[in-house]
């Protein structure tokens, strides 16, 4: 299995985001995540598509996780699929036409994800497996970064697992599980055993002195779960 660590660059210092992007890809970033909020879907405002255009050249060859909190969303995808992202995520809340939006993220020839709040039923996913590369679980409820990990999640994590492994063996496609939320070098390795693949981490990178170090202590963790 090919464990991956995406940064979160709400927990970044905003003065120099290209750098902090830069800086955490040299201690071995997998990914870079953008967390998109609008203060109307989420009680948050970060960043749009015309910041992920421009720092997308600090990024070079590793893939932009865009995580869009924004109502309505058919918009914002096809601007942030523009501005360079690799793989969007949106809230089933935030769409009218799940399948519709899918297919939109799709149609730019990048990867198609939903995200789960933590009270957001699994069973939702059922009628848009196929068109699902990635399902990324919130351990927090959205909209702050720096939150404690929600443990009935661990939960939900596995039920998910059962979920996405017998979809693959019924299709062949395997869809990647991602967590987003007070992740830590202290219990991924409990993730990872429940199923998760891809972590997000914000303070648990950027929040720390030694960005290599930090990235080696999440990975290291992944390697005993």
């Amino acid at each position: 299995m090919a464990y991956r660590i995406a940064p979160s660059i709400l927990s970044a210092d905003f003065a120099r985001l290209g750098e902090e992007i830069q800086s955490v890809i040299q201690a071995g970033a997998d990914w870079i995540h953008f967390d998109v909020m609008d203060n109307h879907f989420v009680p948050n405002l970060t960043f749009g598509a015309m910041v992920c255009r421009a720092l997308k050249p600090y990024a070079g060859e590793t893939p932009i996780d865009v995580h869009l909190m924004v109502e309505p969303v058919d918009e914002m995808i096809a601007a942030f699929a523009d501005a360079g992202a690799n793989i969007i995520s949106f809230h089933p809340e935030a769409s009218r036409h799940i399948d519709r939006s899918l297919s939109l993220i799709h149609e730019k020839n990048i990867q198609a994800a939903l995200a789960l709040n933590p009270a957001t039923p699994l069973n939702i996913l059922e009628n848009v497996m196929d068109k699902l590369d990635m399902i990324l679980l919130m351990s927090v409820n959205p909209g702050f970064g720096g939150q404690k990990f929600i443990p009935a999640m661990r939960d939900k994590i596995r039920r998910l697992k059962k979920i996405c492994d017998n979809y693959e063996h019924a299709t062949g496609r395997h869809i990647a599980i991602e967590v987003d939320g007070g992740v830590n070098a202290n219990n991924i390795s409990d993730l990872v055993a429940d199923g998760a693949e891809i972590f997000v981490a914000g303070s648990a990178v950027f929040g720390q002195n030694d960005y290599v170090a930090a990235i080696n202590a999440l990975k290291q963790g992944c390697l005993k779960g």
